[in-house]
């Protein structure tokens, strides 16, 4: 079961709101440092688990960006495509059930209708 996926982000309020005001995730928490400074943004994924916004993260690791790919459930992609090109966001790529694009600090990002069927 997934718990967290953290994604180290250049400009907090700008991921923030490609996350939130773009693709809908709802805000759990937002933490800043001990200075005040914002640190980090919580939003909800579903089904308990939460994406992690973060200006660093913890531990050793490539220094920006990943290879990742972050992939979101959604149910119509021509509605997504239209809200994404409304916004300004390009999308590199789509398949039969899912678009691939890029958040603002060029992190894969996939939105997919694709439905698992559980194995017999």
């Amino acid at each position: 079961m997934l718990h967290h996926v953290a994604l180290r982000c250049a400009d907090l309020a700008r991921a923030e709101a490609f996350y939130h005001r773009l693709l809908g995730l709802p805000v759990l928490a937002r933490h800043s440092d001990e200075g005040g400074a914002p640190r980090s943004s919580w939003l909800a994924l579903g089904g308990g688990a939460v994406l992690m916004l973060e200006r660093a993260l913890r531990g050793a690791g490539a220094e920006a960006g990943t290879g990742h790919l972050l992939a979101l459930a959604v149910d119509d992609l021509d509605r997504w495509a239209l809200r994404l090109a409304a916004a300004g966001v390009a999308i590199d790529d789509r398949s039969a059930a899912t678009l691939y694009l890029r958040d603002p600090d060029g992190h894969r990002v996939g939105l997919s209708t694709y439905h698992f069927e559980p194995a017999k």
